[in-house]
């Protein structure tokens, strides 16, 4: 009978930590359902001219337009006369040459802070029309700039951003805990090489 009593405390117990388990992975899938059906916050302000200048791509999520990007990515931003910024993207393809795209960028809106641009690589005469805009939110910032996470609210592209192009791992480590907090994906994450370090 003791044998009997003592089987079945060792069953109760192993079904109590499965349980347990169980409600502990529910608890933090539906945690990370509610923070990826939150809003995305971004920066409250960004100061644009420190904002300016070379950024290196230190991880992305999986872009279609930057499936041809195999190392060396990086953005170059310059304020224009008129307030908007110019983008210059730049990395290494497949067969070792250096790609190039020009764009712009404009505040996403007048009641809008300015951590929520848009930005189009689109020939000029056809930023007439919405779809060529895509959003790109400041959601993290170094408050010495020297890294920037970006954005967008459908959590599908983020990017990465040093002043260098490579960063202190445990920074990054701290830099991924806070994405992941705003409700991002990070199982697709590709950690951009730089040839020239």
């Amino acid at each position: 009978m003791a044998e009997m009593i003592r089987i079945y405390s060792i069953r109760y117990t192993i079904m109590a930590k499965i349980l347990l388990l169980l409600s502990f992975a529910a608890v933090s899938a539906a945690a990370a359902q509610t923070s990826s059906n939150q809003p995305l916050t971004v920066v409250p302000a960004v100061d644009v001219n420190r904002y300016m200048g070379t950024w290196y791509e230190i991880a992305r999520l999986p872009a279609w337009f930057q499936k041809k990007c195999i190392s060396d990515v990086s953005a170059t931003y310059s304020l224009m006369d008129d307030g908007d910024i110019q983008v210059i993207n730049r990395c290494r393809t497949e067969n070792g040459d250096m790609s190039e795209a020009k764009g712009r960028a404009k505040l996403a809106g007048d009641d809008e802070p300015n951590t929520k641009l848009k930005v189009r690589f689109a020939p000029a005469f056809l930023s007439i029309f919405p779809f060529v805009w895509g959003d790109y939110w400041i959601i993290d910032l170094a408050p010495d700039y020297t890294y920037a996470v970006v954005g967008e609210p459908g959590r599908t592209y983020l990017w990465i951003l040093s002043r260098t192009p490579s960063m202190d791992e445990k920074k990054f480590q701290e830099i991924l805990a806070g994405i992941k907090h705003k409700g991002y994906d990070l199982s697709g994450l590709i950690r951009t090489s730089h040839t020239a370090q």
